[in-house]
């Protein structure tokens, strides 16, 4: 296992999003380096689930402790193609071992590509390929929304700028957030709505539809194979490679009309 300390500047470094979410557990691939020293070059995050909801609708369980996210999955480019899957068997193994507590493991692929405000690629969007190889039940997607996006193809959770908005706890980070990505500062005495308002009008802030990410299942034990008898199973969805913008997953060739 790696420590936090370990685990977040790895992932900070490595994942698009330069950012970790708030962990139960994180697991560490390590690798012989240079003078036979260990190296890190894989870190699995066991997160909190993104809201309490999310629990029974996408693994089955009534419990919210007896889920969690698998919340980042971040291997360097030196490993095999191989790698992903294989972490991923042994990340649950130790899950299990160290949070017997935690039944099943819940996933999203997000299928939208990403540009900057440039055009340059953030993400190429993904539909989980590699939690289809690790044996997942894919349940569908999460529900639309809609995100504002940063200048660097970024979006900013609906929490962040719930925040900043209702003045809540956090508010301060959230929006120091915003201020390192270039946003102007809130002018003297201005209403923090109308100056996430006045954001959007300037268009450091853009507004993108998202159909919602591909949700996957990995049940550990029996009675999580049980309780997802309540959820969707449905196959796996499939990259359009054709895709240039937007969302990245094929259109099914049938489908029931309306």
């Amino acid at each position: 296992m790696s420590t936090k300390r370990q685990a977040a500047p790895f992932v900070q470094a490595h994942h698009y999003t330069a950012s970790i979410p708030v962990a139960r557990l994180s697991v560490g691939l390590f690798a012989n380096g240079k003078g036979g020293r260990s190296e890190l070059v894989g870190v699995c995050v066991f997160s909190h689930p993104v809201n309490n909801a999310s629990v029974p609708k996408s693994a089955g369980l009534t419990d919210p402790r007896t889920a969690c996210d698998l919340g980042r999955l971040v291997i360097d480019d030196s490993q095999g193609g191989n790698a992903e899957t294989f972490m991923i068997a042994r990340a649950f193994r130790l899950l299990r071992r160290e949070k017997p507590e935690i039944l099943s493991v819940i996933s999203y692929a997000d299928p939208v590509r990403r540009v900057d405000a440039d055009g340059r690629l953030v993400l190429p969007g993904h539909i989980g390929l590699v939690y289809c190889a690790a044996g997942s039940q894919y349940s569908g997607r999460s529900s639309p929304r809609t995100d504002l996006i940063l200048p660097d193809g970024q979006p900013i959770s609906s929490r962040t700028i719930s925040k900043i908005r209702n003045a809540e706890c956090g508010q301060r980070y959230a929006m120091d957030a915003l201020l390192e990505a270039g946003a102007r500062p809130p002018h003297f005495g201005e209403n923090r709505a109308d100056w996430l308002a006045d954001l959007e009008r300037t268009g450091f802030l853009r507004r993108r539809r998202h159909p919602g990410c591909h949700t996957f299942l990995f049940p550990l034990t029996k009675a999580a194979r049980i309780a997802a008898r309540k959820v969707p199973i449905l196959p796996y969805p499939v990259l359009d490679r054709a895709a240039t913008q937007g969302d990245v997953t094929a259109l099914p060739l049938l489908q029931f009309a309306a």
